[in-house]
């Protein structure tokens, strides 16, 4: 049983680092394209969140799953689910992310852009090298609930027919009767999100000569 669990959760472990790789970097240029001062560019970042955080995960990946096969008329395969759920689960949690990065930066102070600025620092060495790091200190909180709540969410990749951690446990408790699987694959996604915690405590720890 804990090796068939075990199995579905190095799944469900997949979904959950593809995602943060492509999450975690795309949510910034969403978030300066949020904030930018060109109207349209704003605009369709807001749109592109507002639908992200406005529809439900589950509907995003029948969407991009089925869509495809309807509109254009593609075969459908077993890559095509794991494509779905990726790609789902990025472009999803990346809007998310955008708006935590946009809260981060904007938390910032202008006189430290203007103190930068007459150090002789560019625009890039300002954001870089004085902003990002006060940045990443105030947004690692949010940034970890984030993350503890995508661990959970990738039991949703079980919509379209992806295996995953929480289908093999369903599927062990219709076959044994027994509810013993789904308490061990709550064990699995605890003590996942308790090492994620410890790893956000130790950065936390670590980003404290930040001091607001």
């Amino acid at each position: 049983m804990c090796g068939m669990l075990g199995s579905g959760f190095l799944v469900s472990l997949q979904i959950f680092s593809l995602t943060l790789l492509g999450a975690l970097p795309l949510g910034l240029p969403v978030a300066l394209a949020r904030m930018s001062k060109v109207r349209p560019l704003a605009a369709i970042a807001r749109f592109y969140i507002s639908i992200m955080r406005g529809t439900p995960l589950m509907l995003q990946m029948f969407a991009i799953y089925f869509v495809p096969y309807y509109v254009f008329g593609v075969s459908l395969t077993t890559d095509s689910k794991w494509q779905a759920t990726i790609v789902a689960f990025i472009i999803n949690y990346a809007a998310y992310f955008a708006e935590i990065y946009r809260s981060g930066i904007q938390s910032i102070p202008r006189g430290q852009y203007e103190a930068a600025e007459v150090l002789g620092y560019s625009g890039g060495q300002t954001f870089f090298r004085i902003v990002l790091p006060q940045v990443v200190k105030r947004i690692l909180p949010s940034i970890t609930n984030e993350v503890i709540t995508l661990v959970k969410d990738t039991s949703l990749a079980f919509s379209i027919g992806v295996i995953e951690m929480f289908t093999v446990a369903k599927q062990l408790v219709a076959s044994q009767v027994s509810m013993l699987p789904f308490a061990i694959a709550a064990a699995f996604y605890w003590v996942f999100n308790l090492l994620i915690d410890a790893l956000a405590t130790r950065v936390e720890r670590k980003l404290d000569y930040y001091h607001d």
